[in-house]
């Protein structure tokens, strides 16, 4: 890492965070870990989910492990993915699909999506058709705030958990829903713990490795991960890690679940300290608040529709508000776009949140890459362009 290699030799010695090995154990296994194994040998479910709009709550009240679907971590041939899924459909979608069409995901006994954008949509499509996964579920998910939209998706909740207690033949009741909140939101404010840590003018974690904790988020039950989760939270209190950099950086744009992209970030002399992703504080970001004498389905509809915003709903100032109260709070100095190649929503939402940023002297580097990159010669170039120019600004 760049901090540890400074000409002077003066920064402490990095010492590993042992609970972080629970969570890259986790990630190197998936989707075949051992507790997925376990689960689905003793005869329990597991439900892959494909967006963030997607209520796990109501799954996990059901008794379901909901783990996400998510393509390869790595640059791979996606021939069968191809072969189904035109070529001007992000990599990403192509990437989880090629994984369902290699029976890598057939220990799934239901998938569920939202209607958010066409490479997403199109994907739960040829899943359902040609992966056959027993129980298919699609939400349609408004773009918008009004109080009919808040309508139409508390009926697109309801219908979803009315279809999953026909299909399992059972009955999710309200006290199971808010067991399953409370359990969800504690697992948001370990994540907010973690994060504040990032704040720290020399954060002892590293942006690489909060992505290892994320992606083990999606790929373990909440109460195992809370449990180490709160582990590795004891161990940052009492490290003596300090990481340094030569700017502190956000991440924002398309889904992102490579540690190695972070990495390459990192060894250029990037400081990772923020992010605003689908699977970073888009996911973790808002509570769900449940009103006295409130249906609990209600209040997870609210949280979801309300949650920090992707860039497909619209107006786009309550997002580009967020992603500057992210970067105050975090003190960033930059933020680097990362767009999968034929990602829609976010290469037509990029000139405008780069205006909102430069607005308050925040600079931007867009970059274009595949779903699995660990990086390149050319990017790294570019991010070392990108820091000399945050440094001559300083």
């Amino acid at each position: 890492m760049y901090d540890h290699q400074n000409k002077h030799n003066s920064q402490p010695r990095y010492t590993p965070l042992k609970t972080l090995e629970v969570f890259k154990a986790v990630n190197r296994s998936f989707p075949h870990t051992d507790e997925i194994n376990h689960i689905h040998d003793q005869g329990g479910k597991v439900f892959g989910w494909l967006c963030t709009y997607v209520p796990e709550e109501i799954l996990h009240a059901a008794g379901i492990l909901p783990v996400r679907i998510t393509g390869y971590d790595r640059e791979t041939d996606l021939d069968d993915g191809n072969a189904y899924l035109y070529m001007n459909n992000c990599s990403f979608s192509r990437s989880c699909l090629q994984m369902g069409l290699t029976k890598e995901y057939a220990f799934l006994d239901g998938v569920v999506g939202g209607s958010t954008c066409d490479g997403a949509r199109r994907l739960f499509d040829l899943w359902r058709q040609y992966i056959g996964t027993p129980f298919h579920h699609v939400l349609t998910v408004p773009r918008k705030y009004t109080e009919n939209a808040h309508s139409l998706y508390l009926a697109e909740v309801e219908m979803f958990k009315t279809h999953l207690e026909d299909h399992l033949e059972i009955k999710i009741t309200d006290e199971e829903l808010m067991g399953s909140i409370e359990l969800y939101n504690q697992t948001r404010s370990l994540l907010r713990e973690l994060y504040n840590h990032r704040k720290k003018p020399n954060p002892p974690i590293s942006g690489s490795e909060v992505m290892e904790v994320l992606d083990a988020c999606f790929r373990m039950p909440k109460e195992s991960f809370n449990h180490h989760l709160k582990k590795l939270l004891q161990e940052l209190d009492g490290s003596q890690n300090a990481y340094s950099g030569r700017a502190r950086l956000m991440l924002s744009g398309s889904v992102l679940a490579n540690p190695d992209f972070i990495s390459s970030i990192e060894q250029q002399g990037g400081l990772v300290v923020a992010d605003e992703l689908c699977t970073s504080t888009r996911y973790w970001g808002d509570m769900v608040e449940v009103q006295p004498g409130e249906p609990p389905l209600k209040a997870l509809a609210r949280r979801y529709l309300n949650n920090y915003p992707c860039a497909r709903m619209f107006p786009s100032e309550e997002r580009f508000r967020r992603i500057i109260e992210t970067a105050r709070e975090f003190k960033v100095d930059g933020v680097i776009s990362e767009i999968i190649r034929y990602c829609v929503p976010y290469s037509h939402d990029l000139p405008l949140l780069t205006k909102r940023l430069a607005d308050i002297n925040i600079p931007v580097l867009s970059i274009d890459l595949e779903y699995g990159s660990s990086g390149s010669g050319q990017i790294a170039t570019r991010v070392q362009a990108f820091l000399e120019m945050i440094e001559a600004k300083k």
